[in-house]
């Protein structure tokens, strides 16, 4: 990817349009259901639906937000992006337009532990990366495998293990669904040597595999790809109950919005399923509100929250990447929306 396409959703009081909420709509080329080359018309047939619905006051809570939706709208389980969109804005105003999501922890100080994401590229690239990222104070990184040849991924691990045997760094994989399966096993073998967190996806979405590999797989496996299209909660439950995954990884975006995700959530705590949250690459827009969001949870392990920093002309925001390998919440800095 060398650019990335969103849309944003502005709500507002026509008496007071300077006070507004705003929400960052960014399907994902291939995994979003609902990008097409009308998305843009689906986004302005929701927004003509939802001014025609003559919302009286933006409602105060999330569950709220969601019976609202579900009564003015139809079809909304396959727009996750659109969701959490409409979603974030509208929390947005009822806190005034100010950004503000939710009340957390998190607008008032307190960081949260965030992922060093290293791209993919030549081993060299990635070594660089890997260097600056504990450079800058991380010390949970992760790297996407099955992209390369397997013995040159191995060789990055294992440098990464000598170099830094020190640091004490956590190193989490994303297979995005690679592994095969007569070679799944020996892989995943292979990779634990290395004393791995946990990997994402290790065979393709809906592998009749995957709950032997849970089950068996030497490194936790966590589910990212496979929760896409779940939209119930019996049918996330049963999923979770035949797979038995060790963690599941949400993007709200792609996984219902941020309602979606909470019930992901409560049915991984029932089921002592440990999470994370991980953005789909959204602006500062989607990345504050996915940060207030998951700060109102007990935060145990490192989020996917990092990304902000890899575009040239992102809005600038209060939230800042700290040293330690932390994401916080700058006060001192302020929202620049004048494009929008």
């Amino acid at each position: 990817m060398r650019d990335r396409t969103s849309w944003f959703i502005k709500i507002l009081d026509e008496a007071d349009p300077s006070t507004f909420g705003i929400g960052e709509c960014a399907p994902l080329a291939g995994l979003s259901p609902e990008l097409n080359e009308d998305f843009e018309g689906q986004v302005h047939v929701f927004v003509d639906s939802f001014n025609n619905a003559q919302i009286q006051k933006p409602p105060a809570t999330l569950v709220d937000i969601h019976s609202l939706i579900q009564s003015k709208f139809s079809s909304i389980e396959k727009i996750s992006s659109i969701v959490f969109a409409l979603e974030t804005a509208l929390l947005d105003l009822y806190h005034g337009g100010v950004r503000t999501i939710f009340k957390s922890s998190f607008v008032d100080g307190k960081s949260i532990p965030i992922n060093g994401l290293i791209w993919m590229g030549g081993m060299d690239f990635m070594l660089q990366q890997i260097e600056i990222k504990i450079r800058d104070g991380f010390r949970c990184i992760k790297l996407k495998v099955g992209g390369l040849d397997f013995e040159k991924e191995c060789d990055i691990l294992q440098y990464v293990r000598r170099k830094y045997f020190r640091d004490d760094i956590t190193i989490r994989l994303d297979a995005n669904g690679a592994f095969k399966g007569e070679d799944v096993f020996y892989k995943l073998n292979e990779l634990a040597k290395f004393n791995v967190h946990s990997i994402e996806q290790p065979v393709k979405k809906g592998s009749e595999l995957l709950p032997e590999v849970c089950a068996k797989s030497p490194i936790p496996v966590a589910l990212d790809e496979e929760l896409l299209g779940i939209y119930n909660q019996a049918e996330r439950g049963a999923l979770l109950d035949r797979v038995k995954p060790q963690f599941i990884i949400l993007k709200p975006g792609l996984h219902g919005g941020l309602y979606g995700s909470s019930e992901w959530i409560s049915q991984a705590n029932m089921k002592g399923i440990r999470w994370w949250v991980t953005s789909a690459l959204e602006s500062n827009i989607g990345l504050s509100a996915l940060a207030q969001f998951v700060s109102q949870y007990s935060i145990e392990i490192p989020q996917g929250l990092g990304t902000g920093a890899i575009y040239d002309d992102n809005f600038e925001s209060p939230l800042e990447v700290l040293r330690n390998g932390h994401l916080a919440w700058n006060s001192k800095n302020s929202w620049s929306l004048e494009n929008i």
